[in-house]
């Protein structure tokens, strides 16, 4: 199976255990909102715009669509997110569904599970292939979190290697962040409190990247 169809499927898996009114990282939406968002993304090209761009009329036009579509059935919610897009979708093609969904369903699974009452960390839901895959998510993904960086970012995960994503400017140093893939994608992708991520650094460096907003 694919990452990118694995990981709509775990997250699939994920939203029916933990139910439709299950919180979520993504405050104030539930578990049901986080579907409904999944569906807009696979289906609506007329709401895609305002999910990117933080433009008023075009993010009304995609609370509006989100909104209604969240009222349907849960679990056909979820069976449409599990099926993937139509036929006619860009991310039917394998190579653009593990480049476009293979993080997005990995963070938003994360988002889902670790906003539960009393989550720790456990084993992992993730297998080499699929960690590979977000390792690889990260090289690419990471330049683009960080581009706006105060300072110079570096990731570094066991087993997989290291990656520079962003040179330090003049004057500054670089952090060194320290993780297994999905903690590092979580950290770029702005999870900063819920990423299991070492930072190493100056204590101005580490403050420095700590206040840094996630530039996607």
């Amino acid at each position: 199976m694919k990452p990118g169809t694995a990981m709509r499927h775990l997250f699939a898996d994920t939203a029916l255990s933990l139910g439709p009114d299950a919180p979520t990282l993504c405050t104030p939406w539930t578990v049901r909102d986080l579907v409904a968002h999944e569906v807009v993304r696979q289906s609506r090209p007329d709401a895609l715009p305002g999910i990117g761009l933080d433009v008023g009329v075009l993010r009304r036009r995609t609370e509006t669509v989100q909104a209604e579509i969240a009222r349907r059935d849960f679990e056909e919610l979820v069976r449409t997110v599990r099926q993937g897009p139509p036929v006619w979708w860009p991310t039917r093609l394998p190579g653009v569904d593990e480049l476009v969904n293979t993080a997005e369903f990995a963070v938003h699974h994360e988002d889902m599970v670790r906003a539960q009452p009393g989550w720790e960390p456990g084993p992992s839901p993730y297998g080499p292939e699929l960690a590979t895959a977000l390792w690889k998510q990260l090289r690419q993904a990471g330049r683009v979190a960080y581009r706006s960086a105060p300072v110079g970012v570096v990731a570094v995960a066991d087993d997989y290697g290291r990656v520079a994503l962003r040179r330090p400017r003049p004057g500054t140093g670089t952090v060194v962040l320290r993780g297994e893939p999905i903690e590092l994608l979580l950290h770029a992708f702005g999870r900063t409190d819920a990423a299991q991520v070492r930072l190493e650094g100056s204590d101005a460096d580490v403050g420095a990247l700590l206040a840094h907003t996630r530039a996607f």
